[in-house]
């Protein structure tokens, strides 16, 4: 996904990381409140553009079920957040789905009647999932 947001707009995935910025101003007493549109400068309209097109690219590829949980989302990174936890799990499940995946690497042997192909494919696959747990195996 970072990857085919990077490629629309590299300015994108900040967006969808940072959030589009900029939506609050202070008023006459000093408190924190937002922006209307007539306050908004032409910066802040192309964050909020931006913004809108993250969303476009989060939820262009979502299915119906995961569409229902990030519809209510207003901003990319809300709805990557919410991604993140639905796919990824909270730290504490990445961290024993990490656990757990490690001890496989360690573990890690042919099964009987299994083809070089599938070794190396199963392999892979186990590399990858530690990799995109930020387990990166350098051996």
């Amino acid at each position: 996904m970072r990857n085919h947001i990077i490629g629309e707009d590299y300015e994108l995935w900040d967006i969808v990381t940072d959030g589009p910025l900029a939506t609050t101003k202070k008023n006459a007493e000093g408190v924190d409140v937002s922006k209307t549109r007539a306050d908004c400068t032409a910066e802040d309209l192309k964050k909020w553009e931006k913004n809108v097109k993250a969303k476009k690219c989060l939820v262009y590829g979502l299915g119906p079920d995961e569409y229902s949980r990030v519809q209510s989302c207003t901003t990319a990174k809300e709805i990557w957040g919410t991604l993140q936890v639905v796919h990824e799990g909270t730290p504490q499940v990445k961290r024993f789905r990490g656990t757990l995946l490690y001890s496989q690497y360690e573990n890690f042997t042919m099964k009987e009647g299994e083809t070089i192909q599938e070794i190396y494919t199963r392999f892979t696959t186990l590399t990858n999932e530690l990799k995109s747990l930020g387990r990166i195996i350098l051996e």
